[in-house]
């Protein structure tokens, strides 16, 4: 059996187009990844304290790194995850603050209403 280098699904900066980074930022659980990379940096990828199974958080890691919105590097034993702001700021101007501040907008409204 080949063993697939998860490095090379990631798109360099020539290839990530739009729509991809819209429809891999389109889905709740990216959204989520998405908004806990903005807080903390780099994250190692069974430390998001998702309630999902491990093939599920896999899917979603593997369209965010495929759109280019992550990049994901090897740190020893586990793979370290973290966004691509500087390619997407250069890409495309404040799309993925906006969708950050929008994200943290979203969650402040949904923790009023508990």
């Amino acid at each position: 059996m080949v063993s697939k280098n998860i490095e090379q699904e990631q798109p360099p900066v020539g290839q990530i187009t739009l729509p991809g980074v819209l429809h891999a930022l389109s889905d709740p659980v990216r959204l989520e990844i998405v908004l806990k990379l903005a807080v903390a940096g780099e994250i190692a990828c069974g430390c998001f304290g998702l309630a999902m199974p491990k093939s599920s958080l896999s899917h979603h890691f593997k369209v965010l790194r495929s759109s280019g919105v992550v990049a994901s590097k090897r740190d020893g034993r586990k793979w370290v995850n973290s966004l691509r702001k500087e390619d997407l700021d250069g890409l495309f101007p404040g799309i993925l603050d906006s969708v950050i501040a929008a994200g943290h907008a979203m969650r402040a409204e949904e923790a009023g209403r508990k």
